[in-house]
């Protein structure tokens, strides 16, 4: 019996490059301060043209989509979102499969989720586990905030790696769930001053128990 791997099914070139470009005419274009005619040209996921179609020559092996009559509106960005949380015994009934392919369907093409380390556990194992769970299931762009859920010279270092070296600089603190993820005042103080240092940006949950 042979055991030759079977040979790769290839997409042709045609199809590739109508996947890696698009073109979008006719158009209004929204953005926050005012709205526009114009067409815009994608290639590999970025916007590489938006204007009038006579300054743009279009490459072939295109997509073209025509607009006309529609409105070509920014990709939201959801800056909160628990896919996939384990909290109380239970999860999340959104994984980031299902959570960020609704994303997508709705308009919304980033979310930024929270990493809730327990209570004693590294910030970076805990950063480690929310990307392994998010990186083979994302539909869309994701960043990660990262909590602080206890105050230790270990944790103000993992601070210092995320920032520096994992891209990470948004936490959320607590004063909510004691015994859980509650921080004291001290701690608190601690935790703004290093975020600080590091140009950070801190988050609290201000409920107070």
């Amino acid at each position: 019996m042979s055991t030759s791997p079977k040979p790769v099914k290839k997409v042709p070139i045609h199809l590739q490059s109508a996947q890696n470009r698009v073109y979008i005419k006719n158009g209004e274009i929204v953005n926050h301060d005012k709205s526009f005619k114009a067409d815009v040209y994608i290639e590999d996921g970025i916007i590489k043209f938006v204007g009038p179609s006579s300054e743009i020559t279009i490459p072939g092996g295109v997509r073209t989509i025509d607009a006309s009559g529609l409105m070509i509106i920014p990709g939201g960005i959801d800056p909160h979102t628990h896919l996939q949380l384990p909290f109380g015994g239970a999860v999340a009934v959104d994984d980031f499969y299902h959570g960020t392919r609704a994303a997508v369907a709705g308009g919304t093409t980033m979310i930024i989720d929270f990493v809730l380390p327990n209570k004693h556990e590294s910030m970076i194992e805990a950063y480690d586990k929310w990307r392994s769970w998010a990186d083979p299931k994302v539909c869309c762009d994701y960043g990660l905030h990262v909590g602080i859920t206890w105050w230790s010279k270990s944790v103000s270092e993992e601070i210092g790696i995320l920032c520096k070296e994992l891209g990470v600089n948004s936490f959320k603190t607590f004063m909510a769930y004691k015994g859980l993820y509650q921080l004291n005042d001290s701690d608190l103080l601690d935790v703004f001053e290093r975020i600080r240092h590091l140009n950070g940006v801190a988050m609290v949950s201000q409920e107070y128990q």
